[in-house]
């Protein structure tokens, strides 16, 4: 668990947050020693970049690869789980290294994973491959 900044989706001011990174997914909290977190990103559609933040030094943010929200969910002020609105998470690490860091972290997280390429390739040659049967000698 690392404490980030986050920056507001509704007010665009930073805000200190727990972030812990687990099964794909990117969970966030207010305080480090809660049980449920504020909010959970699901990194299966996600990309991450780097971006230029006046405010703020290493800050990079994750936006959707196929939509133009987020798939993700938080608790609301009254603890009940809503669906996320934002187009893009902007976060901030202390320094660049720990930048790096996390965005190496995710960007293994969401790219594919090896043997499953290597799986659907095979797949594929053996769909289009001629088979014995359709060769004929005459």
């Amino acid at each position: 668990m690392e404490r980030r900044w986050k920056r507001g989706w509704r007010y665009k001011g930073w805000k200190r947050r727990w972030f812990v990174f687990n099964d794909k997914c990117l969970y966030y909290f207010e305080l480090t020693p809660e049980k449920e977190p504020r909010g959970i990103i699901p990194l299966e559609t996600i990309k991450v970049r780097i971006v230029e933040d006046k405010s703020k030094q290493h800050t990079f943010e994750l936006y959707s690869s196929s939509t133009d929200v987020i798939k993700a969910c938080k608790t609301d002020s009254d603890g009940r789980l809503v669906e996320g609105r934002h187009a893009v998470y902007r976060l901030a690490a202390s320094n660049s290294d720990e930048m790096h860091s996390w965005i190496n972290a995710i960007q293994r997280s969401i790219n594919k994973d090896p043997f499953f390429d290597m799986l659907q390739l095979r797949r594929k040659r053996m769909s289009t491959a001629p088979s014995d049967s359709s060769s004929s000698r005459g």
